[in-house]
């Protein structure tokens, strides 16, 4: 997560400062581990629908602040992204680690290296992810 206050990222991505909004970074800095939005919405769920739980991941995706990979079912779930990101640009292109047990899945720092593309083709995004046991199930 971000050493930033949660005030101070929505100020730097140049989004409204809301109580819902502070709520989901605070959640995302609590696990180590990405969440998906049926996890968000077990303990958000109470002061937010589904609805904007949905557009507020949206727009922390789309302005830098998380991003999403998808689990060995194909739910989508959200981490946290490093300070070098932005609106539109992600520049935190990392392994991701899927526990094959627990189900969660853990951001890595290993950097996916630089890949040339063919002619013609231009990636806008590239993810990667590792299965198998992770270090608090092994």
């Amino acid at each position: 997560m971000n050493s930033v206050s949660p005030d101070e990222l929505l100020k730097n991505h140049g989004l409204k400062n809301t109580k819902q909004r502070q709520l989901v970074l605070e959640e995302l800095a609590k696990t180590k581990s990405a969440l998906s939005q049926p996890e968000l919405e077990k303990t958000l769920g109470k002061v937010m629908d589904r609805v904007t739980l949905y557009r507020i991941l949206s727009s922390f995706e789309e302005k830098g602040i998380v991003h999403s990979v998808l689990d060995l079912n194909g739910t989508t779930n959200y981490a946290s992204c490093s300070k070098a990101c932005t609106e539109g640009h992600h520049h935190d292109q990392h392994l991701h680690f899927n526990c094959t047990n627990c189900q969660k899945i853990y951001c890595l720092d290993v950097k996916i290296p630089n890949i040339k593309m063919p002619l013609g083709f231009k990636a806008i995004n590239i993810n990667t992810t590792a299965s198998g046991i992770c270090s608090n199930c092994s």
